[in-house]
């Protein structure tokens, strides 16, 4: 190499090469063909994981205390019954600059358990202070003390985490130390003996109403139901793989195939309650829920607060729950009452639930009007509006593969052994899976007795033997049909979305086919073991020689050469 080339080599920045092949994305610039100037210089980035007083602070007010709301409930602040309380917040929130959300999409995920720590919204709570300030450590511990050692922690911080593939589908119905968790806020202790529910806004009749009102069963029915839920964000990481989209400020987490579970909630119809309050005034067409934990939305502190529509209310399909799997809810999964919304997506399943209020309109709240919503494919972070989003409510049949592991090597003698779950939501359910080894050309129907039992509101676990005779780098690909005969988009991109939720194309599973039931594969396996030679990993050349001298130019003497002469 000559001089002029060294010194040229030395110019180019050492990640030039990821740079061009799109390898490093988070560290690539914008490239500007407009006529418009276009702000991309980054403010500098916190380096510790602290909130930074701003120089133009206004003075804090040391008078403004949050303090618990009420007797026996630890974590719980009443934001949406104060405007004026809400102004104080925002203000003190205000004198801070935090610390950006992480980077995971555009840049690796952390190999870490928990995966992301939450860090701004642990410094949000500590900024408010008062009654928040120890809600992320207390709402870690109960982490810690109600579920299963093997939980992925995808987020500290509120807590988001899902189980473990191995352990997800083991069981048909979920136990509760497995079944994920979406939390968008702490974790409340509220003591059930101070426990009650209010009733109001649009009923004849307002009401509060204790836990032990609700339980007696000469005032409501108990009832009892098998019910899948599932995040809109469950299977995220695939659309993630496709293209990056939003980062919000709750941290859209990196979700796989595990935010869903199947539990049997007991508890009491909410329709039974609406008719105690002497049912709902002539406007009123929706059931605004509240939940007892602080959730941040612009920099604003309120209650986490969602609706329904009445329709589904009066279908018996919105169910006051507390108990799960005839246990008593868990404090993370929202004791001592939570909504358990059939067949809707997981966000409207209100934990820690206080209140019930009949609107005239869907609910103003940020998590209903300005999140959850499906966009088109093409409104990305230049041109969204809240009302070009579609709010998600029920959701679509899906469908998802446990085992194998994505890229996993499977040795096998022509039949994979698969398996996965399948869902429909809106009260439909799945009635066929089918399974392909080829990507996608030839399927095979799972056997009707390798499906668990058919409900109305529930998944179905499935397993099966799949033909495959081929071998290398094959695709195992599912897809399921509901009874109302919805099946799912092939492909990813098909349903991708800016805010990233909703995967509900044919789940993919890329694995390294071996099949030993050939003869000369099974040979080739033997003389991996003969030799002791590691087959793995694929990547790496095979030591030994596969053919001798002597027995390549044996197999020449029968076979034509590469060329010929005319």
């Amino acid at each position: 190499m000559g001089p002029n080339q060294k010194e040229s080599v030395g110019l180019q920045p050492p990640n030039e090469w990821k740079l061009e092949q799109g390898l490093d994305p988070a560290q690539l610039g914008l490239r500007n063909q407009s006529n418009l100037v276009i702000h991309t210089e980054s403010q500098p980035v916190t380096a510790t994981n602290s909130a930074e007083l701003r120089p133009d602070a206004d003075d804090d007010d040391p008078a403004f205390v949050v303090g618990e709301e009420r007797k026996g409930w630890k974590g719980y602040v009443e934001w949406e019954e104060y405007p004026e309380k809400k102004a104080k917040a925002r203000k003190r929130f205000s004198r801070h600059k935090f610390p950006p959300p992480p980077e995971f999409q555009l840049g690796p995920v952390p190999a870490t358990n928990p995966v992301l720590e939450g860090v701004r919204w642990k410094l949000w709570h500590k900024a408010i202070g008062g009654a928040l300030s120890n809600v992320p450590e207390d709402s870690w511990k109960t982490v810690l003390e109600e579920k299963h050692p093997g939980m992925l922690h995808l987020l500290q911080f509120p807590y988001n985490g899902e189980p473990p593939k191995g352990l997800l589908t083991k069981e048909a119905i979920t136990p509760n130390d497995l079944h994920f968790v979406r939390n968008h806020g702490g974790i409340p202790d509220i003591d059930p003996v101070e426990f009650d529910l209010r009733l109001d806004g649009l009923v004849n009749e307002p009401r509060v109403l204790t836990l032990d009102d609700l339980k007696n069963e000469a005032l409501f029915p108990r009832t009892s139901m098998l019910v899948t839920i599932q995040c809109s964000g469950t299977r995220r990481v695939e659309q993630i793989g496709e293209y990056a989209g939003e980062g919000d400020e709750m941290i859209n987490a990196p979700w796989a195939e595990g935010a869903i579970g199947t539990a049997k909630w007991t508890g009491v119809s909410l329709k039974k309650i609406i008719k105690y309050c002497g049912g709902l005034k002539g406007d009123a067409k929706h059931l605004e829920l509240y939940g007892a934990e602080t959730y941040f939305k612009g920099g604003d502190c309120m209650n986490y607060v969602v609706s329904v529509p009445w329709s589904k209310v009066k279908a018996n399909e919105v169910l006051l729950a507390w108990e799960m799997n005839d246990k008593p809810l868990p404090k993370i999964h929202g004791f001592p009452l939570r909504a358990v919304v059939m067949g809707y997506i997981g966000a409207r399943s209100v934990k820690w639930l206080y209140r019930v209020k009949a609107i005239e309109n869907p609910s103003r709240a940020p998590v209903q009007s300005r999140e959850y919503l499906y966009f088109q494919q093409q409104y990305g972070k230049h041109n969204q509006l809240p009302t070009l989003g579609i709010q998600i409510q029920e959701m679509p049949v899906s469908s998802a593969i446990m085992s194998p592991w994505h890229k996993e090597i499977v040795v096998h003698n022509g039949h994979i052994e698969v398996t996965g779950w399948a869902y429909s939501g809106g009260g439909r359910w799945p009635e066929r899976v089918e399974v392909s080894s080829d990507g996608g050309w030839a399927w095979y129907a799972v056997p009707i007795e390798n499906l668990s039992p058919k409900h109305k509101y529930a998944w179905r676990t499935w397993s099966a033997s799949i033909p495959c005779d081929h071998e290398g780098w094959t695709e195992l690909v599912v897809r399921c049909w509901d009874n109302s005969l919805n099946t799912q988009p092939m492909n990813v991109r098909h349903s991708w979305n800016w805010g990233l939720h909703v995967t509900s194309s044919c789940h993919r599973v890329k694995i390294y086919s071996v099949n030993a039931s050939r003869p000369e594969t099974k040979k080739r396996l033997e003389q991996f073991e003969q030799h002791g030679e590691n087959f793995l990993p694929i990547t790496r050349p095979t030591e030994f020689k596969y053919m001798s001298a002597e027995e390549y130019e044996k197999a020449w003497s029968t076979m034509e050469p590469r060329d010929v002469d005319n």
